[in-house]
């Protein structure tokens, strides 16, 4: 797949016409009483409540930076542009990033500090400004984006979620998210549960990762293999089968698209309070992982990270 020279953002067009500014009032509305993530707690952030994800009016940040680590049409030769959000809406017990979800790392930032970011990491060259952990925060990441539009920004924007994604905040971005990377995490809501404190944890991804992929379809790729538009889904590949691998890209082939893009991931590692856990205290053993793309292929998936590939080759 291919984009010519004259690709632009989505949002461009929203700003242009008046709409982001409209969805971002009703972004904002969301917010009393809360209901911007699926947990819906009803506190009133904008008089600086918190709720779950312990974040109120203004958004917090923990750092930016140019990120390689992320998905091969992601990073291309310059980076992806990485925000990360402190806190979220999941708060998974085992969470990589336990210091900035659950420890709150990070400063309150308002829409022009926010914005600011975004302007100075397109002008780095990033190909794409990425909000790691962005459900929480998404009438904020509204507000900010007009002031970075009219500051020059031009890049696609990655919405880099847990999966547990409202359908009401989502309608929201249609149109001004041209990529979309949710996590499928877990397919048993026992797990969720356990883990997450979200019982309804695969209905809720199911149905989010539907809406993302109808709004913008699988990954395309320019002609340096950059990703511009589309859906790209990770899946966290867990110790004895808790996230459920083959079960979730079954659905992803079937019921998504064979042509997703997936990231099956291998880094898993106890994190947080996973040492306490019987069943996710350890690492994968590496015919774990194996089992997890032997799974994604049965199921007719093709488009894996190449980095996945990589590491596939080098543990047998």
């Amino acid at each position: 797949m291919s984009r010519g020279m004259s690709f632009e953002p989505s949002y461009l067009r929203l700003h242009s016409e008046g709409v982001l500014n409209e969805r971002v009032q009703k972004a904002l509305a969301l917010l009393e009483p809360c209901r911007v993530c699926p947990r819906a707690c009803g506190v009133r952030r904008l008089e600086g409540e918190v709720g779950f994800c312990e974040t109120g009016r203004k958004a917090a940040v923990a750092s930016t930076n140019a990120h390689f680590g992320e998905e091969s049409p992601l990073v291309g030769r310059s980076g992806s542009g990485t925000i990360f959000i402190s806190s979220c809406s999941l708060l998974c017990s085992f969470c990589q990033n336990y210091e900035i979800s659950h420890g709150r790392e990070g400063a309150e930032v308002g829409p022009e500090q926010m914005a600011l970011m975004m302007v100075q990491l397109s002008q780095a060259g990033c190909h794409n400004i990425n909000f790691v952990t962005p459900t929480h925060v998404v009438p904020q990441i509204l507000e900010a984006l007009s002031h970075a539009i009219e500051r020059g920004l031009r890049v696609p924007l990655v919405y880099n979620s847990s999966g547990y994604d409202s359908l009401e905040t989502l309608a929201l971005l249609d149109g001004i998210f041209d990529i979309y990377m949710p996590d499928f995490k877990f397919w048993d809501n026992r797990w969720a549960e356990r883990y997450c404190e979200a019982p309804d944890y695969r209905e809720v991804a199911s149905a989010a990762i539907r809406e993302m992929h109808r709004q913008v379809g699988d990954l395309a790729l320019d002609e340096q293999g950059i990703a511009y538009r589309g859906l790209l889904v990770r899946h966290l590949v867990m110790p004895n089968q808790v996230a459920g691998t083959e079960d979730v890209m079954e659905f992803l082939a079937k019921e998504i698209s064979p042509n997703t893009y997936v990231n099956v991931m291998d880094q898993y590692r106890p994190c947080g309070s996973a040492h306490r856990d019987e069943f996710i205290n350890r690492r994968l053993h590496s015919e774990e992982y194996r089992d997890a793309v032997n799974a994604a292929k049965r199921a007719g998936l093709e488009r894996l990270d190449e980095r996945e590939r990589i590491r596939l080759i080098l543990t047998r």
